[in-house]
This record gives C-alpha cells, sequence and structure tokens, in this order.
C-alpha cells in the first residue's frame, strides 16, 4: 500500500496593513476551547432533538390529554407568585441555567477570547445584527396584513439555536474547520445577548421598581463574592435564586438574571497585587460546572414541554401554515437569516479590510448563514411571552418554528455536505503537527 503524500502547508496569505480575515481560524488555544464547546452542545443538540420528538409523538398521539395535564400541572408557593406550571418553570427557571451559560460566553469571548480585538469581533456581531433585522423586517412584512396581534411576534425569528446546529453537523458529518465554528459559536452568543435584550425591553408589560431594584442589589453581592473567588455552593446558589425570584416579580422575563449573573463572574483571574496571572478564572469554573446541565437537562426538557404542538395530520399542518405568523417565522427563518447573516457579513468585507480566509469560499459563507436560520429554544420562548403560552397562535408558532427550522437544517446540511470534502481537508491539516509540541503547525504559522 502507498503512503499518501503529506499535505502541503497552507500558504501564508498576504498580510495588507490593518487588514484581517473574515472566519479566521483565531488562536489554538480558543480553537481548543471551542472545540470543547461544541462537543458539549452536540451531545446536548441531540438530547434536544430527543425531547422534541418525544413532545411531538406525545402530544399526537391518544394520549395527548396526559402530556398537556402534565405542561400545565401548578406548583409552587402562590405567596411568592411562583405557582407555575411545569412549562413555565421550565421556561422561566431551567433557561436561566442556559442564560447564565450565554452570559458567561459572551464575557469570555470579549474579555479573554479572540474577540477582545475589535478587527476580530466586527464580523460575527454585524452578522449577528443582520441575521436578527433581516428576519424581524420580512416576518413584520409578511404580517402587516395579518390582522390581530401577529406583529407581536416579529423577534421570533432572531435567534439561532447553537445547540440544534451542532447536533446537524453531528449528523451529516461535517468537519467544519475551525474558523466557522468558531463564528457559528460567537454568533449564537451574541444572538443570545441580542434576544434576551428584546425580551427585557419588548416583552415586559408591567415593571415593579422594588423587587428589580433588589434583584439588582442581590446581583451586585454576588458579583461582588465571586470577584473574591468565593465559590462556596449553598451561599451562591442561594442568591442566584433569590435574584432570580425578585427578577421573576419585576415583570421582566427571569432568564434575564441568569445573564446579568454570567456577567458578574470573573474571566481572568488576578494577582493579591494585581494584574492579571496565566490560568482560568471563575468563569471557566462555573462554565464547566453548569454546561452540561444547561445542555443535557434545561435545555431538553424545555424543549420537550415547548415543542409538543399537536399537528392534527398534514391538514392540520397546511392549516397551521396558513396563520401569517407561522408563514412568517418559515420565510423569516429560511430566507431572512440566511440573507441576513450571509449580507451583513459580505458587506464587512465589501467595505473593511476585512477579507475572506482563502481557504473558504463565500459557498461556506452561506452555509453557516442557513445554519443560523435553526432558531428553536430561543424562538419558542418569544412566541410564548409574545402569543401566551397554549395560546391558538403559541401552537401556530410551534408549528413555524418547527417547520422554519427545519428547511434551515435540510439546505444547510445538502450545502455542508456538498463542500465536506474540502472541510476535511482543511481540517487535516488544522490537526497537523510535524514537530510533535502539541500544537498544529498551522496555528504556529499564524503566529497564534
Amino acid at each position: 500500500m502507498t503512503t499518501p503524500p503529506p499535505i502541503p502547508p497552507r500558504p501564508t496569505p498576504p498580510n495588507r496593513a490593518g487588514s484581517t480575515a473574515v472566519f479566521s481560524r483565531g488562536s489554538w488555544l480558543e480553537t481548543q476551547r471551542i472545540t470543547a464547546v461544541l462537543r458539549k452542545e452536540t451531545v446536548g443538540g441531540a438530547l434536544l432533538l430527543l425531547g422534541t420528538v418525544i413532545a411531538l409523538v406525545w402530544a399526537n398521539s391518544p394520549w395527548a390529554d396526559a402530556y398537556t395535564g402534565l405542561r400545565d400541572t401548578v406548583i409552587g408557593p402562590h405567596a411568592l407568585h411562583l405557582d407555575l406550571s411545569l412549562g413555565q418553570w421550565a421556561a422561566d427557571g431551567l433557561l436561566a441555567i442556559f442564560f447564565f451559560i450565554a452570559g458567561l460566553e459572551l464575557k469570555r469571548e470579549f474579555v479573554a477570547g479572540d474577540l477582545r480585538e475589535i478587527r476580530r469581533a466586527v464580523v460575527p456581531v454585524v452578522a449577528a445584527v443582520g441575521g436578527m433585522a433581516v428576519p424581524a423586517l420580512l416576518y413584520a412584512l409578511v404580517n402587516l396584513t395579518g390582522g390581530g396581534n401577529s406583529l407581536r411576534g416579529w423577534a421570533i425569528p432572531t435567534a439561532t439555536d447553537i445547540a440544534f446546529a451542532v447536533a446537524v453537523l453531528a449528523v451529516v458529518s461535517s468537519h467544519l474547520p475551525a474558523a466557522l465554528r468558531t463564528f457559528l459559536l460567537t454568533l449564537a452568543v451574541v444572538d443570545d445577548l441580542l434576544a434576551i435584550t428584546i425580551i427585557a425591553i419588548f416583552y415586559t408589560s408591567e415593571l415593579a421598581i422594588v423587587p428589580l431594584a433588589a434583584s439588582l442589589a442581590v446581583i451586585a453581592v454576588f458579583g461582588l463574592l465571586v470577584q473574591k473567588r468565593i465559590r462556596s455552593w449553598w451561599l451562591l446558589i442561594p442568591l442566584a435564586v433569590i435574584a432570580w425570584a425578585l427578577m421573576h416579580a419585576s415583570g421582566i422575563h427571569a432568564t434575564v438574571a441568569g445573564v446579568l449573573l454570567g456577567f458578574t463572574v470573573p474571566v481572568i483571574r488576578s494577582r493579591a497585587a494585581g494584574g492579571p496571572e496565566a490560568g482560568p478564572g471563575m468563569a471557566e469554573h462555573f462554565e464547566h460546572l453548569w454546561r452540561p446541565v444547561s445542555a443535557g437537562f434545561a435545555v431538553p426538557v424545555f424543549a420537550f414541554f415547548s415543542a409538543g404542538v399537536t399537528v392534527g395530520g398534514l391538514s392540520g399542518l397546511v392549516t397551521s401554515l396558513q396563520d401569517r405568523v407561522a408563514l412568517g417565522i418559515v420565510v423569516a427563518l429560511v430566507v431572512g437569516k440566511a440573507t441576513g447573516i450571509f449580507g451583513a457579513t459580505a458587506l464587512v468585507s465589501r467595505f473593511t479590510r476585512a477579507r475572506l480566509d482563502e481557504s473558504l469560499s463565500w459557498w461556506d459563507v452561506l452555509g453557516a448563514s442557513l445554519l443560523g436560520g435553526i432558531g428553536f429554544t430561543v424562538s419558542l420562548l418569544i412566541g410564548e411571552l409574545a402569543f401566551g403560552a397554549g395560546s391558538m397562535r403559541d401552537e401556530h408558532v410551534k408549528v413555524g418554528v418547527l417547520v422554519g427550522s427545519l428547511l434551515a437544517a435540510t439546505l444547510a446540511a445538502i450545502l455542508l455536505r456538498i463542500r465536506n470534502r474540502t472541510y476535511r481537508r482543511l481540517h487535516a491539516e488544522e490537526q497537523r503537527d510535524d514537530d510533535g509540541d502539541g500544537v498544529p503547525d498551522a496555528y504556529e504559522h499564524d503566529g497564534a
């Protein structure tokens, strides 16, 4: 058997002054971290899909009433305004863990990650904004004459579900190069920040100032303790729960507390004398501790309680999609997300010194943009906030989110699968370590 020729090293791209590559691979340490994160999200995505399938099968079976009864079972103290259904506990409580991780991830990216540099941050941030604005606009255009309160759902198709997206990648066995993986994760993190900002501003009907101020005060105490590297669970968890409960009482969606708590956690460990010290901060510790809980339990359970819609066969599916709300969501997720992300990235490349990394093509950008149209967890949450959990419009929202996400995932899988031979070559190149020092040569060549 002949030995295949070695893969030649990637030529050094021309280094124009002040220029940066769109979808550049970043540093080796950042690539390692993102690979580990996405590996956990892949497992979480598989559990999310499992929870969704179980919910859909159960809700469309002869035992549908049992599913509805379980979802609507109310538990919790009425005196504290926490007498919530199991579905509400999943949406308000478990997703707070999900957004806590999002807060940690966002702070990590912009404090110690590659995105602390503006030139690296501009592409995914602008792409995320485009991926939010264009779907919202398309949804609004479809629903201008929809009647009723249909325009309240404009924010439903604005978020990207990274767990669902990486589950799709696992199914199609796509070996995405590090640059695209980094872009996808960062895009999803910025998406989550934009989504929680939208929830806090546009989906807060009544605001109680005293509970809000009390929640912020508790979050400040939490932040003071973690800044001092106090990690006693018996102290921090009760504080987090109190902050969450007070945020819920304020009228702002309780998941906002999760993001704010994540923002308080230090990313860089400091010496007593001042100045940064090499080594992980508490954010990395909390992320390792809570990400499996979020990806492996919180999000799948939320999907189980939120995705169970009684479709009623093909005729019921057609009827649901005749609602402008569902149709607008499908158009926004499939067309709007891809157009917004791809268009924003192209504009950054066109009007700045940023250039597309020479190992990739614009077809790769389009594939990543289509993956961004997989809006699930946060889309279902915003749908419940916009139209009320269990309402007819909310049921149509679920159909729209499921159909739109499935179409976006299918189109992305087809395109990425076509490009998979190229991705395998790039992946092999990025793993090559001829000098055996533990750092792939491609990252040493890039100066990482």
